[in-house]
């Protein structure tokens, strides 16, 4: 009896140490060859489309797999061999009939005779407990059509145990979570932990960003150890956060099936796979199972100065308000990506001075070496023949999607040298602080260029002798948004000179609330209350909107509030109406502003009726459940009805993130003597000025002036019209994502989406002495073309879709003042005409002999045009104002 239980516990114990060698991984059986089926397919279409409308191709075969040798030490040390035999390709969409691009086309006529001879030849997988030690094939095969074989061999890597870990496979390193169940294995692969080198950026700020996300889910059904059906599907889909229409989704394929066994190859003897690998075939050689980078060849494709030929005609100057520029805007960055610096510098140096700035924009939006050391070479700024394109090259710069630490060494390389002009080394510093910001957006502050710019700009500012230079590296700062830098802001803002201390005060107002400590809020309430000296209306108004913007306490509100009756008549009246904004539209502030009127000694007749005719007012432009847009304008009068300052903002909030859109400031100051008027307290000896300052897209641009100095005013109110300096004008590349993906059957695929802008923001002043009477206009045209794009390509057939949307709109904001009384009428109107908003989808499938199959469609609507309030009291006011007066009798500045 004991016998017997000794040889019963003998051979448990073997039988257990025989499963435990078979499970950490598929194991094949000795001598026999296993019969496979094996097809990869893929779907393209929107996020939400179906896949039976789908574009697409399945790749066919059958798949022999034996096993050539097993280590005599140890059962999970092997090496099998895969082939691919009756390869065939063919369409997703089995309702293609006649259509179907691969009708009546052979396997060789598809892939082509050396790549099918390459496919076909088999591979050898080293693999240990179940993982990919090496993986061997031919050297010089074509990259695309190895990684269609490193996709079927990945599938025969897996673990027969529940567990997370790291695995080596075609999509890079990864980290997979099995989960085991009797017969059945599901592998998860998180596709974003994998590590694999592969081209891409994106646009930091979320609102203009991409969402993307990628699912892998393998589930393999094992019986002795050995799989008998096998279903892989990856997913990657993105969208545009701003626009839900922008998107796509691909969705990728791979079954494997066995169909049968039967006899094989006797197993090779020996202890060392590299001798066993040699004897097999001497030409093999161990390759990484991770999937290499490849580029299909272009047949007939254009040189770069032939795509020139076709995109000028839709960028001369005359056609940039229409989205067909911005559209071909937008496809000629594309090309020059790939082009070189000879090629690049060729076609600026041929073009004429109507289309130079647009290229201009073009080439420096590429945002490539290449195009960067063309457009260098190109631009002299030692001379002041080519401002315009200076100017052209510096904001496309500050606009820059992904700015390299090249850039930046550049301009601050320029920035040391000499200008022909004095305004193009004022904008260079300004992109400098743009660039700063954008690269520590993107976790590069450490970079010994940012460093560098950074320092630049600080001890710039803290030993700037000229009031020039103070406000252009304030202007700096205000790009860059150093933290560092708050401590000199302060300085500035509490004993600058009144341009100096608005300019440094507003550079705050940008700040996050977190960097806006007790400390900074004590400076910003001794300005506005004027603890020290006398401060400008507008300094203290700016000092008031941080302090209420960023968690104001119980007695900042309530010495605001209770300053409300001591002010200055117009001043008064400004600040009655931040309140009132604050409460109206719920601003953070609102519940601290409504707790502290509970004390009627805050909130009484008196200090809530004042009048005046300054304002704000803060409306929605556009409100969705995942998405808003909003407007502000707060404008402020001296109190002799002359505009002191009107400021106008549009912002776009996607979930939490922000974008400041675009902001419009209108300046004027010491005009009061044009009317034989008292100025007010602390403003008596300003000079007369005025001009305009505008931020796009958060970055802040350099300022223009109308005019300074009483002589420059008299001058132009007799020698000039109402037409309207432009502030900025051109091509704009605000959207840019690229993103290039390894899908684990092998196939490459591609996701780009770009967004660009033609955009004119000009502005203008007049001013009638005879009507007493002034009127400040600000308008903005844009024309915006956003595409989509994703495709898959396996060398010899590409499919693809492409969504894009567009509109073409206007906006115009017109104030206009009558003081010859007071309270002085006002009228403020904003409007924004009716835009077409058209939308394209196009989806294809394109062999590489040049057969293709195209599906488009269109849906076009008209988004009507609406007027946007803005605290307008009495309408009877806007039908006086704008009632027509003769032309002869009124004189304007610009």
């Amino acid at each position: 009896m004991i016998l017997l239980a000794v040889l019963f516990l003998c051979f448990i114990s073997s039988y257990s140490a025989s499963v435990k060698g078979h499970t950490t991984g598929l194991s094949l059986n000795n001598d026999r060859l296993y019969k496979l089926t094996y097809s990869t397919e893929v779907f393209l279409d929107r996020d939400k489309g179906s896949l039976q409308d789908s574009v697409g191709y399945r790749i066919s075969s059958s798949v022999d797999v034996v096993l050539l040798w097993r280590n005599p030490d140890g059962d999970d040390d092997q090496l099998i061999q895969i082939t691919m035999k009756d390869v065939n390709v063919e369409s997703v969409n089995q309702q293609r009939g006649e259509q179907s691009i691969f009708k009546g086309k052979s396997p060789p006529k598809i892939i082509g005779k050396e790549n099918l001879e390459a496919l076909r030849r088999p591979v050898l997988l080293h693999l240990i407990h179940g993982k990919v030690k090496e993986f061997y094939s031919y050297q010089n095969e074509p990259v695309a059509i190895e990684n269609l074989k490193r996709g079927l061999a990945s599938l025969f890597q897996m673990q027969l145990s529940s567990g997370t870990t790291n695995e080596v496979d075609i999509s890079g390193d990864c980290k997979v979570t099995y989960q085991a169940h009797q017969d059945k294995v599901t592998k998860i692969k998180a596709l974003d932990s994998c590590k694999i080198e592969r081209s891409g950026f994106t646009t930091p700020n979320q609102v203009l960003g991409v969402t993307s996300k990628a699912t892998s889910v393998t589930t393999y059904k094992i019986e002795d150890s050995f799989v008998v059906a096998m279903l892989a599907e990856e997913t990657h889909a993105f969208g545009l956060n701003s626009l839900q229409t922008i998107s796509g989704k691909i969705v990728s394929k791979q079954k494997l099936e066995l169909r049968t066994t039967e006899e094989g190859p006797r197993l090779m003897p020996g202890k060392q796979v590299a001798a066993i690998i040699k004897a097999v075939d001497s030409k093999y050689v161990a390759l990484p199972i991770v999937g290499q980078v490849f580029q299909s060849k272009c047949k007939g494709c254009l040189s770069l100065s032939e795509h020139w030929h076709f995109t000028r005609k839709h960028l001369q100057p005359d056609n940039l308000s229409k989205a067909e520029a911005v559209r071909s805007f937008l496809a000629f960055i594309q090309h020059l990506r790939t082009a070189k610096k000879e090629e690049i510098l060729q076609i600026l140096k041929a073009e004429n001075k109507e289309v130079l700035p647009q290229l201009v924009d073009a080439v420096t939006s590429a945002q490539t070496p290449d195009s960067l050391d063309a457009i260098l070479d190109f631009l002299d700024f030692k001379s002041d023949s080519s401002i315009i394109l200076q100017e052209r090259f510096l904001y496309a710069c500050g606009f820059a999607s992904h700015p390299s630490e090249e850039l930046l060494r550049t301009l601050i390389s320029k920035f040391k040298g000499s200008f022909g002009s004095n305004d193009i080394r004022e904008t260079v510093m300004i992109v400098i602080g743009a660039l700063v910001r954008k690269l520590c957006q993107n976790e590069d502050c450490k970079l010994k260029a940012v460093v560098e710019a950074k320092k630049l700009i600080l001890r710039g500012l803290e030993k700037a002798e000229k009031k020039e230079d103070t406000m252009m590296y304030l202007l700096a700062l205000k790009n860059a948004l150093l933290p560092e830098g708050i401590p000199l802001l302060l300085k500035y803002a509490e004993a600058g000179e009144g341009p100096v201390s608005h300019l440094a005060t507003s550079t705050l107002q940008r700040f996050d609330v977190p960097f806006i400590t007790a400390e900074v809020k004590k400076t910003l309430n001794r300005i506005y209350h004027q603890n020290r000296k006398v401060h400008e209306k507008t300094v203290r108004t700016a000092a008031a909107a941080v302090i209420l913007n960023s968690n104001p306490s119980y007695m900042e509100v309530k010495n605001i509030l209770l300053s409300i009756g001591e002010l200055p008549k117009e001043m008064n009246k400004y600040m009655l109406s931040i309140v009132q904004d604050i409460l109206r539209f719920e601003m953070p502030a609102s519940k601290m502003v409504r707790r502290v009127l509970k004390d009627m000694v805050a909130h009484n007749y008196d200090r809530f009726s004042k009048t005046g005719s300054s304002s704000a007012y803060t409306g929605y432009m556009e409100r969705s459940p995942h998405s808003a847009s909003t407007y502000s304008l707060d404008i402020l009068y001296s109190g002799s009805g002359i505009l002191r300052r009107s400021n106008l903002n549009i912002f776009q909030y996607t979930g939490k993130a922000h974008l400041h859109s675009s902001q419009v400031v209108i300046e004027a100051q010491g005009l009061e003597a044009l009317i034989a008027a008292t100025p007010d307290e602390g403003e008596e000896n300003l000079d007369s000025y005025a001009g305009m300052s505008a931020i796009l897209f958060d970055v802040q641009l350099r300022p223009v002036t109308f005019f300074n100095g009483y002589s420059d005013l008299m001058s132009k109110m007799l020698t000039t019209s109402s037409d309207p300096i432009s502030v900025v004008k051109g091509l704009i590349l605000l959207i840019d994502h690229s993103q290039e993906l390894q899908l684990q059957s092998g196939l490459k695929a591609n996701m780009e989406v770009q967004g660009g802008l033609a955009i004119d923001i000009s502005g203008a002043m007049e001013f009638s002495l005879w009507y007493r009477e002034s009127k400040t206009r600000v308008s903005n045209r844009v024309a915006l073309v956003i595409t989509g794009d994703i495709t898959v390509d396996s060398s010899f057939v590409k499919a693809g879709l492409e969504v894009s949307a567009e509109t073409e709109a206007s906006m115009e904001f017109i104030s206009t003042v009558q003081f010859s009384q007071y309270p002085f009428l006002v009228c403020m109107q904003m409007d924004k005409d009716g835009a077409p908003f058209r939308q394209f989808e196009t989806k294809y499938e394109r062999l590489s002999t040049g057969r293709g199959y195209v599906s488009r469609r269109r849906k076009e609507r008209l988004v009507a045009g609406s007027e946007f309030p803005l605290h307008q009291e009495n309408s009877e006011m806007c039908k006086a104002v704008f009632a027509p007066q003769p032309e002869s009798n009124s004189n304007s500045w610009f």
